[in-house]
């Protein structure tokens, strides 16, 4: 298990407004993106891991499920950075159909990334790097984030060459 803080299962504050936000889907124009007001339980993420990977041997602790899409794919904070608090933990996506990667760096850059109109189905499934931006989303992320605004794409390239191997990771725990 990853440890990252005391507070390692508490919900932070800012993923707890954007459940608040209506997210609009727009008939498919919008962003597939169903934020929760708390995270899975760790029984319910280590369920949903085993069966993801058909490796029953695993537990969830190193996720902090947050959200889906409305295909059942779903968003969470990987525990990956032992010792820092979660809102410093990258955010990753696995779809259902298997689909995995890396959206943001840390929880501060995923506000930005919804902000700029995008969720994490559309980053991974699509490889979208450009969205509409979204006023409600913005004015969150200006209120939460702690790193400084960049465009979407920067977000999401950094991130993803920051976690290169996560794909391949998460490949060698599959059975």
């Amino acid at each position: 298990m990853i440890e990252t803080t005391d507070d390692s299962r508490r919900f932070p504050p800012a993923l707890a407004d954007v459940a608040l936000v209506e997210i609009d889907y727009d008939d498919g124009e919008g962003v597939d993106f169903e934020p929760y007001g708390a995270f899975d339980s760790a029984e319910e993420t280590t369920d949903w891991l085993r069966h993801w990977t058909g490796n029953h041997e695993l537990d969830g602790d190193a996720y902090r499920v947050f959200g889906q899409d409305g295909t059942g794919g779903l968003a969470a904070l990987w525990c990956v950075r032992p010792g820092r608090p979660l809102d410093e933990q990258p955010v990753v996506f696995f779809g259902s159909e298997g689909e995995r990667g890396v959206v943001a760096a840390n929880l501060s850059d995923f506000l930005w990334v919804l902000a700029d109109g995008l969720g994490p189905l559309e980053i991974v499934d699509f490889g979208q790097r450009e969205g509409r931006p979204n006023p409600d989303l913005t004015a969150l992320a200006e209120r939460h984030a702690t790193t400084p605004r960049r465009p979407a794409r920067e977000i999401v390239d950094e991130a993803q060459a920051e976690f290169p191997s996560f794909s391949d990771d998460i490949d060698a725990l599959c059975r």
